[in-house]
Order: C-alpha cells, then sequence, then structure tokens
C-alpha cells in the first residue's frame, strides 16, 4: 500500500490567504491526513479488514475529513484555532476573538468543507458572508484487488470570501433540511482563489 505525497508544486504560491496562512500550513495538515490514513490503513489490512476509505459513506468521509483537516490546520496555523462551540460556525476562529475562542454563529474564520465533487460546489446549512475552504478529494473504490487501490488524495483546495448574495438556496422536502450551494458566479469566486491543483 502506498501512502499519498502532497505536490509541493501544486500550490499557488499567488493565492490570497487570510488570517497569516500559510501554503505551508495546509501542506503539513494535508500531510497530517494522508499519514493518519496510512497508518489507520495499513493496520486494518494487516488485519484482514477493509480500508477505512471502503468502510465509510461518502458523507461520513467527507465529514470526517472536514473536521481533520480543520484540527490540523488550526495545529499549525498562527492565528487560527478550532471553534470550541459545538456545531460552531465558522469552523475555525480568529484566536481571541471570541470568549473562550467558542461562537455559535461568527464571522471572524474560516468554515471547512469536503467534497468529491470536482470544481468545490458543496452544500453548506446556510448563505452568509465567510471566508470558506473546500477541499476536493478522489477516493479509489474501483481497482481489484482491493489491497492494490490508490490511497486517497486531494486534487483541489479553494479559499474564498463570499457574501450570501452568492448562494442559492435549496428547495427541500418536509424532511429535509435546508441547505444552499453558491451559484454559478459563486463557485467561480470560489475557484478563482485556488490554493492547491493537481
Amino acid at each position: 500500500m502506498r501512502r499519498a505525497q502532497v505536490d509541493r508544486d501544486a500550490f499557488n504560491q499567488a493565492a490570497r490567504l487570510p488570517y497569516e496562512l500559510r501554503t505551508s500550513d495546509f501542506e503539513v495538515a494535508m500531510q497530517d491526513v494522508y499519514d493518519f490514513l496510512f497508518d489507520v490503513n495499513t493496520l486494518l489490512l494487516g488485519k484482514g479488514l477493509h480500508r477505512f476509505d471502503d468502510m465509510l459513506r461518502p458523507a461520513a468521509m467527507s465529514g470526517i475529513i472536514s473536521d481533520m483537516m480543520t484540527a490540523s490546520l488550526a495545529k499549525f496555523s498562527r492565528a487560527l484555532v478550532e471553534n470550541k462551540h459545538f456545531n460552531g460556525h465558522p469552523d475555525l476562529v480568529k484566536r481571541g476573538a471570541y470568549r473562550n475562542d467558542s461562537v455559535k454563529a461568527g464571522t471572524e474564520g474560516i468554515e471547512i468543507k469536503s467534497t468529491r465533487k470536482p470544481g468545490g460546489a458543496v452544500d453548506t446549512h446556510g448563505a452568509r458572508q465567510q471566508w470558506m475552504c473546500v477541499f476536493v478529494y478522489k477516493v479509489d473504490n474501483e481497482t481489484e484487488p482491493a489491497m492494490h487501490r490508490e490511497p486517497m488524495q486531494f486534487t483541489e483546495v479553494y479559499l474564498a470570501e463570499v457574501v450570501e448574495a452568492d448562494f442559492r438556496r435549496n428547495p427541500r422536502g418536509d424532511l429535509g433540511t435546508r441547505t444552499a450551494t453558491l451559484h454559478r458566479e459563486g463557485v467561480l469566486k470560489l475557484r478563482s482563489n485556488w490554493v492547491y491543483k493537481l
């Protein structure tokens, strides 16, 4: 089994990065996730079990990757910490901007999302002005035998400041949760400030 590696040449050195972020913060945070998955999958395969990537449903995988990227970026960032409010917004907050670095709905920080959809369009729980970072990744669920599958790999990272008008609201049935997604111009705004592209 191969350990994934971040491609340093795939970073956009001209990307606009808020809150004192550096491309090196993204590099080590992404490698943290790669190393975790390599260690876990080595253990699972050694026991004759499925890879972590194959066990999880896509939505669960995206949630875990978002949480891991939030924690890793907070670890390496100079000015951002994890939002200590359970399910608070945004995921990363500016250190010291909120009491105990905890806020239910704040504006100082970055919301982290991940998706398998190329281009970075992703559902959110509401249209709002925010810095939004989207990690696009791919998972090999097809190569056979499964022990030869490629590791999960980040293919794109986008980071942009968006506003409420950049979203479209998605209709939902009686049992669905209302979501919002960047509309065409909003997605173009997000993609214009790409951080990483393979």
